[in-house]
């Protein structure tokens, strides 16, 4: 479904909710001026399969934007909003957006027309330029009826970058109506979300997950409640407030309102909550346990990519069954190969594959980053780059990410495994571990961690960080050296910048 069958269905309902303000959209609202968006595209030219932009920060706008994309069969890339103003211009250029929707709270936005090689059509929320129409008064030029045609769009998100340039990630338009559904809705969904779903949403929406589940709730006629940016105990009080029955996290999320004061934690009535999904990276065991032991058996973790080659889902009965374990395959038919592609023995590690009917997604202008990803033997396999096995029930576990594993003296060291270890230390706040050069054995194995504010780095703490790792972990997995800083480069989605962190203990490659 759509938002002109709910506005029909619902009309006054409140279709979106920003959490903070109370401000809101209707079906109603959101049906005539997502139907003005795709009327002021059309106008500009743009025919189904073309591209636009939006760079703005959380909004009740960004909803008619995108449905004004996804009921036009455009393209829509969502630009990540702490990007340099080169970075975002990089992937307008790149995704051939002929529109961009950007915000002028944004202060990239300003410096962004005179990097665009060739986006004609450039509006903007809020204070207006000669580079940019007024967002608001060019929509008001356009009918609130639909297009005489409305064949669904879809996004095309960019990868983190955190490996060189960015990708685009492409799939195929149906070219069905819009009214058949939009890319990964489900009725049926494991998850119950449905009309009566009430779904809070604590992330960036230009992030594939929460863009994702934010319009398949609307697609599904649920109601969306949106944060500004996630804070612990806010998003316990939103819970409560807006009878939240559904919400997403990231493991990160988990960790910092488990370290929330009890007080706190007992503070809010959490018993409309129904199902908490969780995604983006593993989360340790330890951490899951103790977030069903607080929240009750409600978590369901899945594991995906932007790219949909494939998905696996657990359901929080399961996971206590079998903690640490992603799931079963839900989409797509799994696979465990080596680095020449043969298929691995049950119970061995290995690149993770999905099997589709065809390769289900390429990336924008990267032939060799498609070629990549793709099987080397079957054309209609393909991999995120992740590393794991499969159990005898066909549940997948993951390792990490093959990008980052450490190969110390020809021993493999997955760097997961120690951030799951250290993470449970109260005076970690946040953790990343990867290789740093090594004379004798290539690499070993180096952690950076993020105290907690009311913590001293000193050496001090590393003995106690050290004894706590040679306590939990084998020794050839205990880090060799911690260093501390006051903040990681993690963005609010969740994703760690690695690469950034592991730069500088490399050299510069010539």
């Amino acid at each position: 479904m759509y938002p002109g069958h709910w506005a029909d269905v619902k009309p006054t309902t409140l279709a979106v909710i920003d959490a903070v303000s109370g401000a809101g959209i209707t079906w109603q609202e959101l049906d005539q001026r997502s139907n003005q968006v795709a009327q002021l595209l059309y106008a500009c030219g743009l025919r189904p399969g073309d591209h636009i932009s939006l760079l703005m920060e959380n909004d009740l706008r960004y909803f008619e934007i995108a449905w004004g994309a996804y009921r036009s069969g455009l393209y829509i890339t969502c630009i990540n909003r702490y990007l340099t103003a080169a970075e975002a211009a990089y992937i307008v250029n790149d995704s051939n957006s002929q529109a961009l929707f950007a915000s002028s709270a944004l202060d990239i936005a300003a410096a962004l027309p005179e990097l665009l090689a060739n986006c004609p059509h450039r509006f903007i929320k809020g204070d207006a330029t000669s580079d940019f129409e007024d967002y608001d008064a060019a929509l008001e030029a356009h009918p609130t009826t639909p297009l005489a045609e409305q064949p669904a769009g879809d996004s095309m998100l960019y990868s983190s970058g955190t490996t060189g340039q960015p990708k685009g990630i492409k799939r195929p338009l149906s070219g069905q109506h819009v009214s058949a559904g939009i890319p990964g809705v489900e009725p049926d969904n494991p998850y119950g979300i449905n009309a009566q779903s009430i779904y809070l949403s604590p992330a960036p929406l230009y992030h594939a997950a929460p863009f994702g589940y934010c319009m398949r709730t609307l697609a599904l006629g649920g109601q969306v409640v949106m944060m500004q940016r996630f804070d612990p105990e806010l998003s316990l009080k939103f819970i409560e407030h807006y009878q939240i029955t559904h919400s997403q996290w990231v493991p990160t999320m988990f960790v910092r309102m488990l370290k929330l004061d009890s007080a706190v934690h007992e503070r809010y009535n959490l018993s409309s909550h129904q199902c908490a999904i969780h995604a983006a990276a593993p989360c340790p065991v330890e951490i899951k346990q103790q977030m069903m032991s607080w929240w009750g058996p409600i978590l369901w973790e899945y594991y995906a990519g932007t790219e949909r080659n494939g998905t696996t889902i657990i359901s929080p009965e399961e996971w206590l069954e079998r903690p640490g374990s992603v799931g079963q395959a839900h989409s797509g038919i799994l696979h465990i190969c080596d680095e020449n592609g043969v298929e691995q023995a049950q119970g061995d590690e290995g690149l993770i594959y999905f099997e589709q009917p065809t390769m289900a997604f390429e990336y924008h202008n990267a032939p060799e980053k498609t070629s990549g990803a793709t099987h080397p033997i079957h054309p209609n396999w393909s991999s995120l780059g992740d590393v794991g096995y499969v159990d005898p029930e066909g549940y997948l576990y993951l390792t990490d990410r093959k990008a980052y594993m450490i190969i110390s003296g020809g021993v493999n060291i997955y760097p997961r495994e120690i951030e799951d270890a250290l993470i449970l230390h109260p005076s970690v706040e946040d953790v990343a571990v990867f290789g740093v050069p090594n004379p004798d054995f290539g690499e070993e194995v180096k952690a950076v961690v993020q105290p907690v504010a009311t913590v001293r780095q000193d050496d001090q703490l590393v003995d106690e960080l050290m004894a706590f790792a040679r306590a939990n972990l084998a020794a050839y997995k205990v880090p060799r050296s911690i260093d501390f800083l006051d903040e990681l480069p993690r963005l609010p989605t969740g994703k760690l910048y690695k690469r950034l962190l592991k730069d500088q203990y490399w050299p510069a490659k010539s």
